[in-house]
């Protein structure tokens, strides 16, 4: 028998920081740049009558920098209906397995790492992309990933000012509130999206939008785009305008290929030239493999679905917060 460290939810917030999970995630894309991370696209299992689909994430990265060699397989549930009920849409596990011999060792509340790890390679990009001086944020949704965008990234880059935006008036005032209270920055609330990006220096979108809510034209020169929802085919978040003339990068090109609507929407319009519009990922930029931007006029763009080495790295150094703190519990398999 093998014993297994469970962690709640509330184990993952409590272990895992925004500050702490960027420096995990810049290893562990930087590592995969070299080859010593690993993973397929994402299996995701879709049935007509079901209330939502189930993703299947496995990964695997090898021993170094302090790190075991290791296996971990996320199994998430994306449910639309869940935030009516009170629940994030993202529900299910991420669960860590020895390289050596396979053995589970942890098991972890996907919903947290899901969240906590996509705003802190958010902010990974943003450090690596956006001009230094870049001072106002805007972020267009204002549900679990607004939150989580805004402690990552007020935590970790320096801007004076943030606007949030959503159809709903209500989410986008609560967000704004909880924001200010928790960063100490200014954070207000936007009429429209065109209002809240107009101007600003780094844009997030973060929803599930099947048209796009981000415009080219209200897109100031040299502003950063992290686009970090819509992470289906029949989904997108962005115009077609803004993928051609922004420089690409994202945190898998088989990601984008397979699984980033408004890009291959753009292909199919022939306005890109497929993959050789993506400059890069952002792991070669954060191994020294890429520049990443080369110029303060130049829009850039950043693609995130979200990739199985990530959750391996966030829930490892949660599970070794929480060991070291004695957060969670021990159980026998």
């Amino acid at each position: 028998m093998s014993r297994v460290l469970i962690l709640s939810h509330d184990d993952v917030t409590a272990a895992l920081t925004p500050a702490a999970c960027a420096e995990a995630m810049a290893e562990v894309l930087a590592a995969r740049a070299r080859g010593a991370a690993q993973m397929p696209l994402r299996t995701v299992m879709m049935v007509p009558r079901a209330q939502g689909f189930m993703g299947l994430m496995p990964g695997w990265r090898a021993a170094g920098d302090g790190v075991p060699e290791e296996f971990a397989l996320k199994a998430i549930c994306l449910i639309p209906g869940n935030p009516a009920r009170g629940l994030d849409t993202h529900q299910g596990t991420v669960t860590l397995f020895d390289g050596e011999t396979g053995v589970p060792t942890a098991i972890l509340d996907a919903s947290a790492i899901t969240a906590i790890r996509t705003a802190a390679v958010t902010a990974v990009a943003t450090r690596a992309l956006a001009r230094p001086d870049a001072g106002v944020l805007a972020i267009l949704g204002a549900g679990v990933q607004c939150r989580a965008h805004i402690e990552a990234l007020a935590g970790l880059c320096a801007f004076g000012q943030i606007r949030v935006y959503s159809r709903s008036a209500a989410h986008a005032q609560s967000a704004a509130e909880w924001g200010a209270a928790r960063v100490g920055v200014p954070v207000g609330v936007a009429g429209s999206a065109e209002q809240a990006v107009r101007g600003a220096d780094v844009v997030v979108t973060a929803t599930s939008s099947r048209e796009p809510v981000l415009s080219r034209e209200w897109l100031a020169a040299g502003a950063h785009v992290n686009a970090v929802g819509a992470s289906q085919p029949s989904a997108r978040e962005l115009d077609t305008a803004t993928v051609a003339a922004a420089s690409m990068f994202c945190d898998s090109r088989e990601s984008v290929l397979g699984e980033a609507g408004e890009f291959r929407l753009a292909v199919e319009q022939g306005a890109i030239a497929g993959e050789r519009h993506i400059r890069a990922e952002l792991g070669d930029v954060l191994a020294g493999m890429h520049p990443g931007r080369t110029d303060a006029s130049e829009l850039t763009l950043f693609r995130s679905l979200g990739i199985a080495v990530e959750d391996l790295a966030a829930a490892r150094r949660a599970v070794d917060t929480a060991r070291e703190f004695r957060l969670g519990i021990e159980a026998e398999l």
